[in-house]
């Protein structure tokens, strides 16, 4: 008489256990996102606005707690506008945060430049605080060299095109370093007399920061409209997902789908680069 399986027996007969597979690949997506949405997460660069500091095709880590967290903390930003940051303290002047506007799910990554209760403008590219020039040095200019995530476009960048004595494409810009009340200090691209270069003074509302990307003219942030794909003015400081920490790697745009031509496409150098502002002096 056959002898009846037990039910660890028959399991075991049956080959894979898929419901407990499935539980575990639940559980590690759960952990992943849990961990991304509350301690970091990493963060790709798409556009030149914070050039220097940023190029296109640097990977970073984003850490999302040094703020607190509020309704754009999650991973998938689902939720409806929520007044409030549970654990929540105000951005440093100079800290390069990641911003998700208002009614939108696109994550920005922009500069806090202005803090709650000052007052802002710009005149000629410079930079006014509570009625005070920001401090400005020209660096002269700096040969960035041009590659598929860095084209160097004549639309954005007129006369920057050029090559070094190696016969390489560069986009030679200009470098302002600017340095904050705080002694924060970060470089910025200069490209020449721009609409953008001025605007008249604004008080920033309580609970709201006012974010520019470094590459001054060619950065949709809170001197633009949200029509102009800009920021719409001062954002609030719930809309703040994070702080960006530092470059894990970097990649040109050679990369093709051969994976012979992924090791070539990494840009040397920049690994491990911090992305907090320096003191001045440093």
């Amino acid at each position: 008489m056959a002898k009846a399986l037990t039910g660890e027996q028959e399991q075991e007969r049956s080959g894979t256990d898929w419901w407990g597979e499935a539980r575990g690949i639940f559980w590690l997506v759960l952990a992943v996102l849990g961990f991304h949405s509350l301690i970091a997460k990493p963060f790709y660069i798409p556009s030149e606005s914070m050039m220097p500091t940023l190029l296109v095709g640097d990977r970073l880590v984003v850490t999302k707690y040094p703020y607190g967290y509020s309704y754009v903390t999650p991973t998938f930003h689902m939720l409806p506008f929520i007044e409030g940051r549970l654990f929540g303290s105000l951005p440093e002047r100079g800290d390069i945060v990641i911003v998700t506007p208002t009614d939108q799910r696109t994550d920005y990554i922009k500069r806090v430049i202005g803090l709650p209760g000052e007052t802002i403008e710009m005149h000629g590219g410079i930079v006014y605080l509570n009625g005070r020039a920001v401090q400005r040095e020209r660096l002269g200019n700096r040969a960035l060299k041009v590659d598929g995530n860095l084209t160097c476009d004549k639309n954005h960048y007129p006369g920057a095109l050029g090559r070094n004595a190696a016969g390489e494409l560069v986009c030679n810009v200009q470098i302002i370093r600017e340095t904050l009340p705080n002694g924060k200090s970060y470089d910025t691209i200069d490209i020449g007399s721009m609409r953008a270069d001025n605007f008249p003074p604004l008080r920033i509302p309580a609970g709201h920061v006012f974010l520019m990307g470094d590459n001054r003219d060619n950065s949709a942030d809170s001197r633009m409209t949200q029509e102009q794909q800009g920021l719409g003015g001062p954002v609030p400081i719930e809309n703040i997902g994070g702080r960006a920490e530092f470059i894990t790697f970097s990649l040109d745009g050679s990369a093709s789908w051969n994976p012979l031509s992924w090791a070539g496409s990494f840009r040397s150098g920049r690994a491990g680069d911090s992305l907090h502002p320096d003191r001045a002096g440093e």
